[in-house]
């Protein structure tokens, strides 16, 4: 399997693609897509995207538009110039300012591989 770092591909934005859409390291798209996103790692809509049905993946950074639905396992990141309708299925979404999510988000708890940090808090009776 492809490296996280690793670039495995990339579809320019003269391409339209209708189906499903497979990888694994980190893919970019500026293309025409009506299908599924299936990928292991990391997809980046550029901002020439106009991607429109589903996606599952680690890692998805939006600079273009879709409409339909996200399964992330890792984050979601809309881009300032991102656009996305429809539901977000992730543990972090982040949405930089200028970027547009109109829909529902559904968080869900974050993987096993990533152990959440727990900070003891003492109470203020104790320091007296």
């Amino acid at each position: 399997m492809a490296d996280s770092n690793e670039w495995t591909g990339f579809l320019d934005k003269s391409v339209r693609l209708e189906g499903t859409l497979e990888f694994s390291g980190t893919f970019r798209v500026d293309a025409q897509i009506k299908g599924n996103i299936i990928s292991s790692q990391t997809l980046m809509l550029g901002e020439g995207a106009r991607v429109e049905g589903q996606i599952e993946g680690n890692h998805v950074v939006i600079s273009g538009r879709f409409d339909g639905v996200i399964f992330a396992k890792g984050r979601v990141e809309i881009q300032a110039k991102g656009v996305v309708t429809g539901e977000i299925h992730t543990p972090c979404l982040i949405i930089e300012p200028g970027g547009i999510f109109d829909g529902h988000c559904h968080m869900l708890a974050a993987s096993e591989a990533v152990k959440p940090l727990t900070i003891p808090i003492r109470a203020a009776q104790q320091s007296a």
